[in-house]
C-alpha cells in the first residue's frame, strides 16, 4: 500500500525509505492500517494512516483507477464509525476530500476534539474486520 502510494505521485514524493520502514513498524504494532480497493486480483487504489484512540489520521491516498479511492475511504468511513470513531484527520485540504465530505476546522477545535478524543477507546473488533 504505501509503495503504490509513492509511486503514483507524478510530482515525487514525500515517502521516503524511512517513512516507508517507519509505517511497517506502526503497522506491525497496530497503529498503522490500511484500506486497500481491489478489483478482482488487482489492486486499484486506497488509503492509510494511523489510528489513536478514536482518532484516525490519514497518511496518503492513491488510485490506479478512478473513484478507487473514494470507494476505500467511503468504506473506511463506514467502519469508523461503527467502531466508534470521532475524527479523521485529512491534514490537507482538498476538493477531492470535501466532496467526500471532509469540512476545515480550526487549529483550536482540532486540538480540543484531539485532546477528547485520542485516549477514547475503540471497539474492541476496530481493524479485526475484513
Amino acid at each position: 500500500m504505501i509503495n503504490a502510494c509513492a509511486n503514483t505521485r507524478s510530482e515525487g514524493t514525500w515517502i521516503s525509505e524511512d517513512i516507508k520502514q517507519a509505517y511497517t513498524r506502526l503497522h506491525a504494532s497496530g497503529s498503522a492500517h490500511s484500506i486497500e480497493a481491489w478489483h478482482g486480483e488487482q489492486l486499484v487504489g486506497g488509503l492509510y494512516g494511523v489510528a489513536i484512540g478514536q482518532v484516525f489520521f490519514g497518511e496518503s491516498m492513491f488510485h490506479y483507477q478512478t473513484d478507487a479511492s473514494k470507494v476505500a475511504f467511503v468504506t473506511m468511513v463506514q467502519w469508523l464509525k461503527t467502531w466508534g470513531y470521532q475524527l479523521i484527520d485529512c491534514q490537507v485540504h482538498t476538493d477531492h476530500l470535501v466532496s467526500l465530505g471532509a469540512e476545515n476546522i480550526s487549529r483550536q477545535r482540532f486540538l480540543s476534539l484531539l485532546d477528547f478524543h485520542y485516549q477514547a477507546p475503540v471497539h474492541e473488533l476496530a481493524w479485526h474486520t475484513t
